[in-house]
């Protein structure tokens, strides 16, 4: 009877990592900046190398306000940010940390170097 437990409480283990892996909803980003990101692209630390933008990943091509993406193409690990918005208006976030599966976010207070 001991061996028949142990047999479903690990079938119902696994059953449960399955689920949990298949619910992943992978890298995002949420803008708790003041305004409309336009323009989003990615950087390894210090490296100047930027991807590409990610707003295009977001239906109507940008993220509003209280708004999350989802960044495709990016393992985790430490990026600088290159935040755009409309009117030509671009900062720079520096050593963002992007974990798997996770949210990150951006707020005003994180922007630097902005060209007025």
């Amino acid at each position: 009877m001991r061996w028949l437990l142990a047999l479903a409480a690990l079938l119902s283990a696994s059953a449960n990592e399955v689920a949990a892996q298949g619910k992943g909803k992978g890298v995002r980003l949420w803008n708790l900046t003041t305004a409309t990101i336009s323009e989003f692209q990615l950087s390894p630390v210090g490296k100047d190398d930027w991807g590409p933008n990610q707003t295009l990943n977001d239906k109507d091509k940008e993220v509003d306000h209280d708004e999350r993406l989802r960044i495709t193409g990016v393992e985790p690990g430490r990026y600088d940010a290159k935040v755009g918005y409309r009117g030509a208006k671009h900062c720079f976030v520096r050593d963002i940390e992007i974990k798997a599966d996770a949210v990150f976010s951006v707020e005003d207070k994180d922007l630097k170097d902005c060209n007025k």
